[in-house]
């Protein structure tokens, strides 16, 4: 599962998405509009920034905007910024290896391998998943909701 870091980094990047191009956002703002505690979203928003998702500018007229158009923005490049990269299983894991207790030999473990098609799945759609897909998945489902006829009396 992602944490909550990331569901709040996920939410904030969307805000900004949605800004007019180049309008900066503070993180006040941001904070508010997005429900998010404030000295976590600078957290959040400081890391997205080392990582090149994220601009900012200090003083007036100053705050956050997208480094990338929301087209270039994955959720696996979010997500490998924020919580290391996604295994199954530690000895999978290229951020936080770790051998498994259990396991006599990695290169024929059979958990390990089977784990490691997941692990490319997994990563291959994170990575082909963009922030503008997202945007667009959430408000097709809007608009699905919208046309929805109540035939209750």
């Amino acid at each position: 599962m992602i944490s909550k870091k990331t569901k709040y980094a996920f939410k904030a990047l969307i805000h900004l998405a949605g800004t007019p191009s180049g309008q900066p956002v503070l993180i006040a703002e941001l904070a508010e509009s997005e429900d998010i505690p404030k000295k976590f979203l600078e957290f959040i928003l400081l890391s997205l920034r080392k990582g090149g998702l994220l601009n900012s500018r200090v003083g007036k007229g100053g705050g956050y905007t997208l480094a990338l158009p929301a087209n270039k923005i994955t959720a696996g490049a979010i997500i490998k910024i924020l919580e290391g990269d996604i295994a199954p299983v530690p000895c999978l894991s290229t951020t936080n290896h770790a051998r498994c207790e259990e396991c006599q030999d990695e290169e024929s473990c059979g958990i390990r391998l089977t784990m490691a098609d997941v692990h490319t799945a997994l990563t291959t759609a994170l990575d082909n998943l963009t922030l503008a897909d997202m945007i667009e998945r959430s408000e097709q489902a809007r608009k699905k909701l919208r046309n929805v006829v109540d035939y209750s009396i």
